[in-house]
């Protein structure tokens, strides 16, 4: 179930800067997702704890989460495991 709420990860330049200095990973997640089921999603799939989720829908109606991460855990590491960068 969790699989499909998360549908791709963001990788720009903006996006990496997140992950680098404000340990945020961004993604597009299901249109009916939630902020609960996001970071429920996020920790079970990637063994990580989530602080805080923010969610906005992009003018293509897709809805982006921006997952800020625990300090014990590190956004570029997590980018770097699934071979975004």
């Amino acid at each position: 179930m969790s699989s499909k709420i998360i549908h791709r990860f963001i990788v720009t330049e903006k996006s990496l800067k997140l992950a680098e200095f404000e340990n945020k990973l961004t993604l597009i997640v299901d249109i009916n997702a939630d902020k609960k089921e996001i970071k429920n999603a996020i920790e079970k799939l990637y063994n990580v704890k989530v602080e805080k989720v923010n969610v906005l829908i992009t003018p293509k109606y897709e809805k982006k989460a921006i997952v800020k991460l625990s300090k014990e855990f590190s956004a570029i590491e997590l980018y770097s495991k699934l071979g975004l960068i």
